[in-house]
């Protein structure tokens, strides 16, 4: 797994309870997009969570996004979120 990959995971995990993560590279399905840039990320995040199902989808987002705000900032241009 690439290191920056596994770093946002091991940040959602150290910080919100769930069960299982998956976290995806999509980049590569953008880079015909006018502002695909190869130092940003398009991810997508698959994530078992009792607790964040428990939230609105809304605050269970916003609490991922908080969370990753720095990243969203430097190195992730699109996240897409799926919480079971």
């Amino acid at each position: 797994m690439n290191d920056f990959l596994e770093l946002v995971e091991n940040k959602i995990k150290e910080n919100i309870k769930l069960e299982s993560i998956l976290t995806i590279d999509d980049s590569s399905k953008h880079r015909t997009h006018k502002s695909f840039d190869v130092e940003k990320y398009h991810l997508r995040l698959e994530i078992e969570s009792i607790y964040l199902k428990s939230l609105s989808r809304v605050k269970a987002q916003r609490e991922i996004m908080t969370l990753l705000s720095e990243e969203l900032k430097t190195k992730i241009h699109a996240l897409e979120i799926k919480i079971k």
